[in-house]
C-alpha cells in the first residue's frame, strides 16, 4: 500500500521579485508640476472610494496598522523604503498606514522634496485606494494615513 503524500505548493519566488521590480519601476519620477508648500495638505482617493470611507480615513479613524518614518532620507532612499514598507503589509495586518514624510521646511527654496515625491508615489501604487494628510496629533502636515487594497 503507498502513501501519496501531497508536496505543498511551489513559491515562485523569482516570479514575485520580478512582480516587485515591475512595481519598482512603474512609480516615476516624472517631474510633477504641483508645487506643495510646506503647510499644505495632501489629499487623493481614487474613483469608486466611497465618500464615506474617504472621510473617515481623513479624520484619522482607521486604525493604523504600521507606520514608516521618512525623514533624513534622500529620495531614492525612500523610495526604496516605502516600496519595501507598502509590498510587507499584509492583507490581514489591516487597512491603513501612516507615512511620516516631514513637512520640509528645510528644504530651502525647492519646496518640500519628499512630501511632492510622496504625494506623487502614492498616486502611481496599486495597493493604495487613498491617503490624507493625518491629523495634528499624528503629524500633520508630515505625514499622510494610506488605505490600501486588501
Amino acid at each position: 500500500m503507498r502513501h501519496h503524500t501531497r508536496k505543498p505548493p511551489a513559491i515562485p519566488l523569482k516570479t514575485l521579485e520580478d512582480e516587485q521590480q515591475v512595481i519598482r519601476d512603474m512609480l516615476s519620477d516624472a517631474y510633477d508640476p504641483t508645487e506643495l508648500q510646506p503647510g499644505d495638505m495632501l489629499s487623493y482617493y481614487r474613483p469608486g472610494i466611497q465618500l464615506k470611507v474617504f472621510r473617515k480615513l481623513r479624520a484619522g479613524q482607521y486604525r493604523t496598522a504600521a507606520e514608516l518614518d521618512l525623514h533624513g532620507l534622500n529620495a531614492l532612499q525612500a523610495k526604496q523604503m516605502m516600496l519595501a514598507f507598502l509590498h510587507t503589509i499584509q492583507p490581514g495586518m489591516g487597512d491603513c498606514v501612516r507615512i511620516i514624510h516631514g513637512k520640509g521646511n528645510r528644504s530651502d527654496h525647492r519646496g518640500p522634496v519628499l512630501k511632492t515625491k510622496i504625494n506623487h508615489w502614492l498616486r502611481q501604487h496599486d495597493r493604495v485606494l487613498a491617503f490624507h494628510s493625518a491629523r495634528p496629533v499624528d503629524g500633520g502636515t508630515g505625514a499622510v494615513y494610506v488605505l490600501l487594497r486588501r
